[in-house]
Order: structure tokens, then sequence, then C-alpha cells
């Protein structure tokens, strides 16, 4: 299992939130999609300048579903890193 790591912030060009996760020592670089967390909490749109604020009201459902990915071997990008979209939280 993963452990908490930094959150990083909103990247605007790519849409997503980025923070890491921790694996030991080493340091998992993560992203979370805009879309992915207003679907989460069932709104249309939140506003760039309070996407942290809402990643951070989410944060545990996030950070669960990444230790599960990185548990699966879900790495992706370069660096190598943990990506979250919408679909990753069908129930």
């Amino acid at each position: 299992m993963l452990e908490r790591g930094a959150v990083i912030g909103f990247e605007h060009r790519r849409m997503v939130m980025l923070f890491s996760m921790m694996d030991g020592d080493s340091e998992i670089p993560c992203a979370i999609s805009n879309h992915a967390m207003d679907q989460m909490e069932r709104v249309p749109w939140t506003k760039d300048d309070d996407r942290e604020d809402q990643f951070l009201r989410l944060r545990d459902r996030i950070e669960q579903c990444a230790s599960r990915k990185f548990l699966n071997g879900a790495l992706e990008g370069k660096p190598r890193g943990i990506v979250l979209r919408s679909i990753d939280f069908r129930e």
C-alpha cells in the first residue's frame, strides 16, 4: 500500500490535479483528471481555482484508487506514474 505524498497542484494545460504517493522512499508521480473529480462529486464543472480544495475533499478516495492501480502495476507515462480517470472510480 502506498503512503500519502505531496499535493503538487492543478495543471491547467493537461486539466489534471498533480500529487504524489510514496512507496517507501520512492516518490510516485500521480495525476487525476478534473472530469474524474467532478464526477465523484456529481457536479457539472468546478472552477480551476477550486480544484485543490476539491482534491483535498476527495483525497482519501483518490489515494485508495491510486494505491490499487499501483499494486496492479498500472503505471504509465514518463516518468512512470499513476493517472486516474473517471473510469477508475466506476462502481
